[in-house]
């Protein structure tokens, strides 16, 4: 898919699949986003895969970056592609030996790119339980931590994790089909509104989980963000959607 803004540039998803590697078929979820003065300036990449650790990834990435540096002021996507698919398994056996040391000195830590969060608004959901489930689906397969939040009337998603997989969560909120229409055809998000995208601060408590949550009141909702040490975000967001 492609997606194109005349502020941030073109960001597009591609799928490779490295044969014969661990004894076992490995799906790389590549996501190029490529500023308006690219090549001047470096593509931001994000890994994903499912045969692969988080760690494994991020090394994946950081070595594309690398090579990246070398084709500076030259269109490079393509030949990251092809050094990638031959390079993979070599970038594996060295994430191997070290992938638990990093874990370790990881965890409780911010990833170099820093841990993201993001604030979304949805003004309906006419397909409600499709809606909800491709929202779970996004959030764990790009290790998205959060809530989908249901207050009478307001739809909220706030999401935590590498900012890369949020970038990417966006780009896939706004270009699939995701709801339907009056006329119940399939349609793509044309209501939502980003409300704060920031990076997640020492006060904030991490979520651990992607849960789906109905309130009943304005109040159990704001309980939500202020024990998530969120009630800044919650009161200069969220009450201005009641107006």
């Amino acid at each position: 898919f492609l997606y194109f803004s005349e502020t941030h540039g073109i960001s597009f998803r591609i799928q490779i699949t490295v044969k014969e590697l661990l004894e076992t078929d490995v799906l790389l979820r590549l996501l190029f986003h490529l500023p308006l003065n690219y090549p001047s300036t470096l593509p931001d990449i994000s890994v994903n895969s499912d045969q692969l650790t988080r760690a494994q990834c991020m090394d994946v990435k950081h070595k594309l970056l690398e090579q990246a540096k070398k084709h500076l002021s030259e269109p490079m996507v393509h030949d990251l592609i092809l050094w990638i698919q031959q390079h993979l398994k070599d970038i594996i056996k060295q994430s191997a030996g070290v992938c638990n040391e990093k874990t370790t000195l990881s965890k409780g830590t911010s990833t170099e790119d820093g841990i993201g969060m993001l604030l979304l608004h949805l003004d309906h959901m006419r397909a409600k339980a499709k809606y909800v489930k491709t929202v779970e689906k996004w959030a764990s397969d790009l290790r998205l931590t959060g809530r989908l939040m249901f207050m009478g009337k307001i739809i909220l998603i706030l999401l935590q994790g590498d900012r890369s997989s949020i970038k990417e969560y966006l780009i896939l909120q706004k270009t699939s089909k995701v709801d339907v229409d009056s006329s119940g055809k399939k349609c793509k998000e044309k209501m939502m509104s980003v409300l704060c995208e920031t990076e997640v601060q020492s006060q904030h408590k991490r979520f651990q989980t992607f849960e789906v949550k109905e309130y009943s009141t304005l109040e159990e909702l704001q309980k939500e963000f202020e024990t998530a040490g969120l009630a800044t975000l919650f009161s200069e967001f969220v009450p201005p959607l009641l107006k």
